[in-house]
């Protein structure tokens, strides 16, 4: 089969509609139905068409609605999404121009829109024409950042800041790997660049499970931020660490790589076994309790625990380009209210003298400081202390005054970027 055929193409189709129509997450749908049936080119094909449209969704749309007289009628909605599909290969992802416009006229003819398949070939007919000179003049960041969070991010960062955040979500992100040890090494083998004593980027790579060290485990996928709450809590080799909501396993393999004694937790039975199946590859033991942090007991006090809480996740956008297209701005206050509930609950699982770091891959404010200060107001017998830079691979532009962690989707851009995340160090006063 073609990499890039009708199959392809129309398994695009129903992510985008998963994504946009029916608020399903891309990675959740790509499991199942025409999409897993594909080859694997025609997989890489299919994800890269989905991920590239929803990158550049406002400006396809506004280019789409400049060859519009009026707007598409609401029951042309499949219409419009396969012209989303159309755009993107003629203005984004290289597809040849014939291929482009003729398969996106017969899958509106195979989906029951015929009556807007002339329509469908004459707009994609004049993006091919005029569409690369209408992008010289369209503000990229700006299009395809919903106002809310354009908003958020200007208010928080300031207007440079929210800009450079928003370019930094045009381009999919690098893969970034965590070594076990010898990062030199591994950066020598596997053609990548050591970007601390454990973690690599590795640019133009093969498919992970295909890459040498994989399957004798010797590393795992990891973002270089997502990479830095665990060594925030420093040393911990012996030590009883508390992994809570640990699911699926990156920050659980850096503890038991470093020797801690690790519980991990998470609530999802699923995402547990995902968990212990990466483990075992990498042949590090941890202990796994499925069970919800709310309403779990403890059975001891740990020396040191690790909250990656459930948050927005806007911090991984260019991982993940679908999320500007599932969340909305009342998902941040409910979070902040599970993170708080979990934060109290942490708390009370630390002995004296322990330390709790707090991590979320958000870049809103009230997923990150917010919470920490309401945290700080409540629990008086807990401090906070600032994170160190140096080998852990925090750097001195990563830190807040306050000395929490903040990194931002736009760091070392000119060698690819970092997700953004927010952790802070608490310490429980003896």
């Amino acid at each position: 089969m073609n990499h890039d055929s009708p199959d392809a193409r129309a398994a695009a189709l129903d992510l985008l509609q998963g994504v946009i129509r029916r608020k399903q997450a891309l990675d959740q749908q790509m499991t199942g139905g025409a999409f897993a049936a594909l080859d694997p080119r025609g997989r890489a094909f299919a994800h890269n068409l989905v991920a590239t449209t929803l990158r550049r969704l406002g400006q396809i749309d506004a280019l789409i609605a400049s060859c519009l007289e009026k707007p598409l009628p609401a029951n042309a909605r499949t219409a419009q999404d396969i012209l989303r599909l159309g755009a993107a290969q003629l203005l984004f992802t290289g597809t040849a121009d014939h291929a482009a416009v003729d398969t996106a006229v017969d899958l509106a003819r195979a989906r029951g829109q015929g009556r807007l398949a002339k329509l469908v070939n004459a707009v994609l007919r004049r993006l091919q024409r005029e569409g690369g000179d209408a992008l010289t003049g369209q503000d990229a960041a700006r299009l395809n950042t919903p106002d809310w969070l354009w908003q958020a991010w200007e208010a928080a960062y300031g207007a440079d800041i929210c800009r450079a955040i928003a370019e930094s979500h045009l381009s999919p992100a690098p893969l970034d790997i965590t070594v076990k040890n010898d990062a030199a090494g591994w950066a020598e083998r596997l053609g990548g660049t050591a970007l601390s004593d454990r973690s690599l980027r590795l640019t133009d790579a093969a498919p992970v499970p295909e890459l040498p060290g994989f399957a004798e485990g010797a590393w795992w996928v990891q973002d270089r931020a997502a990479a830095l709450p665990v060594r925030l809590l420093g040393d911990v080799a012996g030590l009883s660490v508390l992994d809570l909501c640990a699911a699926p396993g990156g920050k659980t393999a850096q503890l038991a790589a470093a020797g801690a004694r690790v519980t991990a937790l998470d609530r999802s039975e699923k995402r547990l076994e995902t968990l212990a199946r990466n483990l075992d590859r990498l042949e590090l033991q941890v202990e796994t309790v499925a069970a919800d942090a709310l309403s779990w007991d403890a059975p001891t006090r740990f020396d040191a625990i690790l909250l990656d809480a459930p948050c927005s996740a806007t911090g991984t956008i260019r991982r993940h380009p679908d999320l500007p297209h599932l969340k909305r701005p009342e998902d941040t206050a409910k979070l902040a209210d599970l993170q708080d509930r979990l934060l109290a609950r942490a708390a009370g699982w630390a002995r004296p003298g322990g330390v709790l770091v707090f991590a979320t891959c958000s870049l809103q404010p009230e997923e990150g400081p917010e919470r920490i200060r309401a945290f700080l107001s409540r629990q008086t017998d807990f401090k906070t202390e600032p994170a160190t830079t140096g080998e852990s691979g925090v750097t001195p532009d990563m830190l807040s005054p306050e000395g929490w962690l903040r990194t931002l989707p736009c760091m070392a851009a000119e060698i690819g970027g970092m997700d953004g995340f927010f952790a802070a160090v608490l310490r429980r006063i003896a």
